[in-house]
């Protein structure tokens, strides 16, 4: 099947402390910075400390020079909570925020930002407005929204996003009472997609405080599972121009796995990971002979 838009797959973020001696080299080589390392293996990578706090130009200045070397290489960024969770979206705190993207968009890295909602934004009038009102805000940029209601499945929600060109992201999660389900829906000219991991039992646990104990997003996808989202992949990708991929299932670097794997599932970056081969951990090492499967 031909495809028409550029494929960006890779995990969500690349400086967890738990990534250390399981994804990343152990010791490091003089000089090593995760981000440039992603960037030789993926086409893309979430940038989710935004959600907490604006980011420093000086920042995303070192990070655009990190990918430089890759040109189909881009970021997804978080909006800031500040604006999708607390709904306030003073013009000061606008203006910081969009600061912090300037190197990016400048760089022609910037893919699109990424409006996360709760499961307790649901489709009403009033967040319909609201939706419209971060819209015109931030109209300047691609946006992408994540909605875990069910209730933005319904046509009318579906019809907002195409009317306001904001990309609708098609997510996989636990299945919980009026939770989105696996969809493949395309409202923009971005496709985007976010796999989080099925850990039912360990979803509603709070690990922030220990990052390295990330259980809730603790789940290795199957190469059934990877089948089953590559169709609806496939969908999405022959009509949007850009279609993003992220898999958010970070724990002991299954995002990285899953990502690798499903690359070669969509025919795009085989890469040698030799360099994973090494890795000094036994039971993290098993990891990547999922991928080495899909490659074979």
């Amino acid at each position: 099947m031909p495809f028409s838009c550029v494929l960006h797959c890779g995990p969500s973020g690349w400086s967890h402390p738990h990534w250390d001696s399981v994804v990343y080299p152990d010791p490091k080589p003089k000089g090593f910075h995760g981000l440039e390392y992603m960037a030789q293996r993926f086409d893309a990578v979430v940038i989710s400390s935004s959600f907490h706090q604006p980011l420093r130009p000086e920042l995303t200045r070192l990070w655009a020079r990190k990918v430089e070397a890759n040109p189909d290489f881009r970021f997804t960024v978080k909006l800031n909570r500040r604006f999708t969770h607390e709904r306030m979206l003073d013009p000061a705190e606008v203006k910081v925020f969009e600061e912090g993207l300037e190197p990016l968009v400048k760089a022609k890295k910037l893919g699109c930002l990424l409006l996360q909602f709760p499961w307790s934004f649901r489709f009403t009038s009033e967040n319909r407005d609201f939706l419209i009102k971060l819209r015109r805000t931030f109209h300047n940029y691609p946006l992408a929204a994540e909605m875990r209601h069910v209730s933005w499945s319904m046509d009318e929600a579906i019809g907002t996003m195409i009317d306001y060109h904001i990309a609708f992201c098609n997510i996989d999660q636990p299945a919980y009472t009026k939770a989105m389900p696996p969809t493949s829906f395309l409202t923009s000219s971005i496709g985007y997609i976010r796999l989080h991991g099925r850990n039912c039992f360990n979803w509603y646990q709070d690990n922030n405080s220990d990052p390295a104990k990330s259980h809730r997003y603790d789940y290795l996808y199957s190469e059934e599972e990877l089948l089953a989202w590559k169709k609806r992949i496939d969908k999405i990708r022959s009509c949007a121009a850009h279609t993003y991929v992220i898999f958010n299932n970070d724990a002991g670097g299954k995002a990285v796995t899953n990502a690798l794997q499903m690359q070669a599932l969509c025919g795009v970056r085989a890469c040698d990971v030799a360099d994973l081969n090494s890795l000094k951990r036994p039971a993290q090492a098993s990891l990547f002979t999922e991928y080495r499967k899909a490659v074979a």
